[in-house]
């Protein structure tokens, strides 16, 4: 995809992915040589741009009714991206998005202009959006908790929200949408929100963001030979 034949929107998706997918390069080089939340924020996303997520599955399972039958919004303060769809909150918890699903492909692929892989992409991906969306309210912006995992780091489980041209957006569709993230499923493989299926189906109908190499499917962002039958 060039530049000029990008709609404005992907445009500037694309020059906000290019910006923190080499300001997040340079963060993992300089790992070790910054304070503790640095560091730790380091750590996680070394290792997802390496292809290895540390962030656990849910312990038990969410309930996703909740959202339906008891939403509680509760405000939330990003510190940094972790991985595709997962990021550090103020209060020192994990947060992971229930609804998305970030890429762990390591193979390399060109997005923007840029060399990288598709873990980079969905690691630039949230960060971008975890500025656009907490920017607006003082630098936070409000989440619903499914459930959460014991042991520490606390990790939360969560659906997150923010205003954007008067209405409210979910940040999982969001990425989702943009093509830089997929839709979680269970692990019998059924998407945890259908409605974000719907979503991934119409990114990756129009090329958006990974869908536009149209060689990296669900759920991890493996990579396939357009011909199978290639050696």
């Amino acid at each position: 995809m060039t530049d000029a034949s990008m709609k404005p929107g992907a445009r500037r998706l694309a020059q906000l992915l290019f910006c923190t997918i080499a300001c997040a390069t340079y963060a993992v080089a300089l790992a070790g040589e910054e304070d503790t939340v640095s560091r730790f924020v380091s750590y996680y996303q070394k290792a997802y741009a390496e292809g290895r997520d540390l962030i656990p599955a849910p312990q038990k399972p969410l309930d996703i009714s909740s959202i339906a039958e008891q939403l509680d919004l509760q405000t939330i303060t990003p510190e940094g991206a972790l991985s595709g769809s997962a990021f550090l909150a103020s209060d020192g918890t994990i947060v992971k998005l229930a609804g998305a699903q970030g890429c762990l492909s390591t193979e390399e692929m060109e997005f923007a202009g840029l060399q990288t892989t598709c873990a980079m992409v969905s690691l630039a991906g949230i960060t971008a959006m975890l500025g656009e969306a907490a920017a607006p309210a003082a630098n936070a912006f409000p989440c619903h908790f499914l459930g959460q995992n014991a042991g520490s780091p606390t990790v939360r489980f969560a659906e997150c929200f923010f205003v954007e041209d008067g209405e409210t957006q979910s940040l999982s569709q969001v990425l989702i949408s943009k093509g830089v993230a997929f839709a979680a499923r269970d692990r019998a493989g059924r998407p945890v929100f259908p409605e974000y299926a719907q979503a991934e189906t119409r990114a990756q109908k129009a090329k958006a963001g990974i869908w536009a190499d149209a060689h990296f499917t669900h759920p991890y962002g493996e990579r396939y030979r357009a011909n199978p039958s290639m050696n």
